[in-house]
């Protein structure tokens, strides 16, 4: 009878491809070997498969992801020599780096051992085995695994590209605080959240305060500007791929969904999901599941999942430029953000942050505005919001001349200080482009693609723009 010991490996959840039970797979040619070790780990919370032959190991191998390989060195009948195993764990390495093997032999001799470690091997065993040794050596490398995992996902999050961030979440306005408690209300949950509000009303700030209230904050936050997302690397750089996938696959690439896992993913303007991609997010949505690109082996991740857009995503479905079952997988809750210019209590404790925040990064000696740029600031119609203001102090900073900001320096049209729009003969051009382009922005309900085309514009040309006017 084979007897074990409590297999509870204290394993750190955080970016693991699949769930938190370890996963063994089992290669053997004896199938009451097999079957005695599938009973034996399956009693200790493990996930376990088994294959017969190398080829069915490597079969198994590109399809699904493991923690650890339990593998013996022959598979050939009146075969001791171990080259069939030494040959298997070349492959294994190259199609599965991460993987852990431990290797085991009945005819285990120092030479077999120190070759298979050479080769990739973590550890080896004897058979028969002792129970303790072998579940000890097994939670040892199940969390090598995960590590070596852990490691190569937070090199890769690393490598993404970030902005420095000047945000601090300010909302004492009475028009803010049901924004307030439905944060805290729906935080702890696993409730997908659709954020909708005009650009720069700070959807992004929202979604990693969700973030920060939830039983994931100490996970990875993933934002992803699905706007930027070309159609021809929308698959690379969500879902990753393998090396020779594609002409420039020289490695292997994590993608967002990957990095995310047991995490919160942001998918930013939701709405510019080409139609041809949105089944497939609907599906990783759905089963927690995808596959790199250039690769069979399914992916689980367990992801929340947040995601914003200044559309109108309903007039969207109407148009069948939106799927409406994806709506429904993403709107579990929806939070609707005001608008700056209806929230008047917040802008000069924004604005004294943000000039805080400034005067300290360009190191100017500044004491706040003087009343009249306060005056200015509260009157003027903020049709950028809080990425406008943002903008407009950083600029005041650097052109202050004085110790405190005047009106000048924040270098705003008094025509907008009232909603209504001015005259364009009465503008500058800088204005008069960015007035443009807001109020294209605002007929196609935010629509990126549909923007740029009425304006002439690239995509990416109009994003340049949308960033250098704060919109």
């Amino acid at each position: 009878m084979i007897h074990s010991t409590a297999f509870q490996p204290e394993f750190p959840v955080q970016h693991m491809t699949l769930s938190s039970k370890p996963r063994i797979l089992i290669a053997d040619d004896q199938q009451d070997l097999l079957e005695a070790l599938r009973l034996l780990l399956k009693g200790e919370n493990c996930a376990v498969q088994t294959a017969t032959s190398p080829a069915a190991v490597i079969e198994t191998l590109k399809t699904t992801d493991f923690d650890v390989l339990l593998m013996d060195l022959n598979y050939t009948r009146d075969t001791t020599s171990g080259e069939e195993g030494l040959e298997l764990i070349r492959q294994v390495r190259v199609l599965a780096p991460e993987l852990s093997i431990v290797v085991m032999t009945a005819w285990g001799t120092i030479e077999v051992a120190v070759e298979a470690v050479r080769l990739g091997a973590g550890d080896f065993v004897e058979k028969p085995w002792d129970n303790n040794r072998l579940l000890s050596i097994l939670r040892n490398q199940v969390e090598l695994k995960r590590a070596r995992q852990r490691s190569r996902n937070l090199e890769a999050e690393n490598t993404l590209l970030r902005t420095e961030s000047a945000e601090e979440f300010i909302a004492e306005s009475a028009v803010m605080q049901p924004v307030i408690d439905m944060i805290k209300r729906i935080g702890p949950s696993d409730a997908n959240v659709l954020i909708t509000g005009e650009p720069g009303t700070g959807k992004g700030l929202v979604a990693r305060m969700i973030h920060e209230h939830s039983n994931r904050s100490a996970q990875s936050y993933i934002g992803v500007n699905m706007g930027g997302l070309a159609e021809s690397i929308f698959e690379s750089e969500m879902f990753g791929h393998v090396k020779g996938a594609f002409t420039d696959a020289r490695n292997d690439r994590v993608g967002r969904f990957e990095l995310a896992d047991n995490g919160t993913i942001f998918l930013d303007e939701i709405s510019n999901i080409p139609i041809s991609h949105q089944a497939k997010l609907l599906h990783v949505l759905e089963a927690g599941a995808f596959e790199r690109v250039g690769s069979s082996r399914t992916m689980k991740v367990d992801i929340r999942v947040i995601s914003a857009t200044n559309s109108n995503l309903q007039t969207a479905i109407d148009n069948g430029e939106f799927r409406k079952d994806l709506f429904f997988r993403l709107n579990t809750v929806e939070i609707d953000l005001p608008p700056l210019r209806e929230r008047r209590e917040d802008i000069l404790r924004i604005a004294d942050f943000y000039l805080g925040h400034y005067a300290t990064k360009y190191d100017r000696d500044l004491r706040g505005f003087d009343r009249n740029a306060e005056q200015l600031l509260m009157t003027y119609g903020w049709p950028g919001n809080v990425r406008e203001l943002n903008h407009v102090v950083e600029r005041a900073v650097l052109m202050a001349v004085g110790n405190q900001v005047a009106p000048e320096d924040l270098r705003l049209n008094p025509g907008r200080a009232d909603p209504a729009q001015p005259k364009m003969e009465a503008m500058s051009l800088e204005d008069a482009e960015r007035l443009l382009i807001t109020n294209t922005l605002e007929r196609f309900n935010g629509n990126v693609n549909h923007t740029a085309e009425a304006l002439g514009l690239s995509r990416s040309a109009l994003y340049r723009r949308i960033e250098k006017f704060g919109l």
